[in-house]
């Protein structure tokens, strides 16, 4: 689905086109063509690789999509993976957007995400000063929006994280807290591929051989890359904290069960005495006088009683019980 195609010129919108339209304004001098797909078709996006001179690579990796974030030179063409990511019943739904970014062109083609990029349409129309710098800033801009929204993400992971870390040493929430521990490290993970290769990417587009349409805007790409280090930072940090609880919990988990253990024994310990006077008693051997006796079966019952009791109170105090 075409989402908008508009030509700027100076700075400023020039005209809404239609598709068939593009071609003419793409040779006009401080012209370009912002074109934004959404879920685009084979046949729509034949005719933006005619438009605009695609190479076939990438408009093939476009097409099928699932792809690794990336950066590609095709002749004056760069094509670039970017995923967007979208929470979705507690796990991260993961959608992408191919940009096509050429001197007088950037061509946005969105996939499987609900997100959309009009914010940024309006930014970049509302500074002409920085719109002047053309197809680069776009550039720019939609690559900035992408990495601001995971800000957000980390930040929810972040306060989960926080959360459970106020409950790892509650009593029986220790298997529950692992749960939750395992899926955060999911969304963690899920993340950390989507910004690790980003960083590879924004190192090319400032210092050193920087793409002729990138030349103007290199110190915005310096600022999406410091962004890039700090999430990727972030999320390494998160995913040792991660790590760090999962293994308190597992210790959690095994102190509970020695403390069961424990209190098993003791209450095994207090049977076993009542049983084995018991079973003394219970020989019936003719030289037992206890047998004889008129008081023989309350001091029996009141010895064992003393000695569970005795038992009780010993492991209570060590406690056992």
């Amino acid at each position: 689905m075409l989402i908008n195609c508009v030509a700027y010129e100076d700075g400023r919108k020039l005209a809404d086109l239609s598709a068939e339209e593009i071609s003419d304004y793409l040779g006009r001098p401080g012209c370009f063509v912002w074109v934004a797909l959404r879920d685009a078709t084979d046949d729509e996006l034949a005719q933006m690789q005619v438009e605009f001179g695609l190479h076939d690579l990438a408009v093939e990796d476009a097409r099928h999509g699932h792809q690794r974030p990336k950066l590609e030179e095709f002749g004056g063409t760069l094509f670039l993976v970017m995923q967007l990511l979208e929470v979705e019943r507690g796990e991260l739904h993961v959608g992408e957007v191919d940009v096509f970014v050429g001197a007088n062109f950037v061509l946005s083609v969105r996939n499987r995400s609900a997100q959309h990029f009009l914010g940024v349409r309006e930014r970049c129309e509302r500074e002409p000063h920085l719109l002047r710098h053309g197809a680069g800033f776009v550039f720019y801009a939609l690559m900035d929006a992408v990495v601001d929204r995971y800000f957000p993400l980390l930040d929810a992971i972040e306060t989960d994280l926080d959360e459970i870390e106020t409950q790892i040493f509650d009593r029986g929430a220790a298997r529950w807290n692992i749960e939750r521990l395992y899926a955060l490290k999911r969304r963690a993970t899920v993340l950390r591929h989507a910004v690790a290769p980003l960083l590879e990417v924004a190192s090319k587009l400032h210092g050193g051989r920087v793409p002729a349409v990138c030349v103007s805007t290199q110190e915005y790409f310096r600022d999406v890359h410091d962004h890039l280090v700090r999430i990727n930072g972030s999320i390494d940090a998160i995913r040792d904290t991660i790590g760090t609880a999962i293994q308190v919990n597992l210790s959690m988990v095994t102190i509970e069960e020695s403390e069961t253990t424990k209190r098993l024994a003791a209450w095994a310990a207090i049977f076993a005495v009542s049983t084995a006077l018991a079973g003394i008693w219970g020989m019936n051997f003719e030289g037992m006088p206890e047998l004889k006796w008129h008081y023989g079966y309350p001091m029996a019952l009141g010895l064992i009683a003393g000695a569970a009791g005795l038992l009780w109170w010993r492991f209570r105090r060590a406690g056992w019980l």
